[in-house]
């Protein structure tokens, strides 16, 4: 990838947002194979989690090596963006770095996580109230690393603030500026409000700036995220949660029926075991198992007795043999 990968991609690019424990580097392999976006993000990961209570600043605390594993990659994700939280000008810096050595494509600082317990770190949303150290955190960040710094972000904490907030950002000069068109008091609770990103655009435009401006909020699909993109001017759009249960979302394809879906489930779910089941329970799972169920526009599907196999199993040896067995049995019927 070159020096700033963003500057390489086609108007409008598709990015996968970082979702926590949905994003991981199990799903974002099937994600690639089925229908990879234009950029991919990780999880976020505590910058805090990795570097606190380490011997020295900038080296590996106690949580070190769990919260690395969240950060494995593959070839076919690229380009690949690490997200980081935090408040700390060092930890982040530190993070920026290990992002680089263990050859991301990017590093993004979390400043939009509406969590409470993010939050009362002053970390994601909360930095939102803190304007001033905000800039710092991302001076601290691009002085880290060579590599193309994004922020992702909201367009305010209790209220829309954006004509204050995206100058002072932009004033950083990050690589990219992602917005969810929410705030963080209003969580997911109320329709996104893509005006705000498109006003994001003039502001980016009146200022000169050379910053990419990317959208993001209730965004149900591929040909949805062109309209928005059409319609507010921005350079790309991210998409969530329309990714769950639909790895081939960004392949712009219709959802394929329950065989498929199941046969791709049983890969998710080795790789799952493979990459991560050594430190993270197969309950996290289950958020995947009930979307991946969920039937396809017009179809008929009997899978209540599957689902609970499936909310019920406790290896992922036995959450697979549940799912051959349903589709042996199916195979026999027809």
């Amino acid at each position: 990838m070159s020096a700033n990968f963003w500057n390489t991609l086609p108007r409008p690019f598709f990015v996968m947002a970082p979702m926590a424990d949905v994003t991981d580097p199990a799903y974002r392999r099937i994600i690639a194979s089925c229908g990879k976006p234009d950029v991919m993000y990780t999880e976020f990961v505590s910058a805090d989690g990795l570097f606190k209570g380490g011997e020295e600043v900038g080296k590996p605390g106690p949580g070190y090596n769990r919260l690395v594993q969240d950060l494995a990659f593959d070839e076919s994700e690229r380009p690949i963006v690490a997200q980081f939280f935090s408040r700390d000008l060092a930890t982040m810096a530190a993070a920026a770095e290990l992002g680089e050595a263990l050859g991301f494509d990017g590093i993004d600082i979390n400043m939009g996580c509406p969590d409470k317990n993010v939050c009362k770190q002053g970390a994601g949303a909360a930095m939102i109230t803190d304007p001033e150290h905000a800039k710092r955190l991302v001076h601290a960040t691009k002085e880290a690393t060579r590599l193309p710094v994004s922020v992702k972000t909201r367009i305010g904490y209790t209220r829309v603030e954006i004509e204050e907030w995206v100058p002072t950002l932009l004033s950083t000069d990050p690589a990219v500026l992602t917005l969810h068109a929410r705030t963080k008091k209003e969580m997911s609770k109320v329709p996104a409000q893509w005006e705000h990103v498109a006003r994001a655009v003039e502001i980016r435009n009146e200022m000169g700036s050379d910053t990419l401006i990317v959208g993001n909020g209730d965004v149900t699909s591929i040909q949805h995220a062109r309209e928005l993109a059409a319609e507010t001017g921005c350079d790309g759009v991210m998409l969530g949660r329309a990714i769950y249960g639909n790895p081939w979302l960004f392949a712009n394809k219709e959802r394929p029926l329950l065989g498929e879906r199941l046969t791709t489930l049983i890969q998710h779910i080795e790789l799952y075991d493979e990459l991560l089941g050594d430190h993270k329970p197969l309950h996290i799972m289950k958020k995947h198992f009930k979307s991946y169920l969920k039937p396809a526009e017009g179809e008929r599907i009997r899978t209540k007795a599957l689902l609970q196999q499936l909310m019920e199993a406790a290896t992922a040896g036995e959450a697979i043999a549940h799912i051959t067995e349903y589709l042996t049995d199916n195979q026999r019927q027809q």
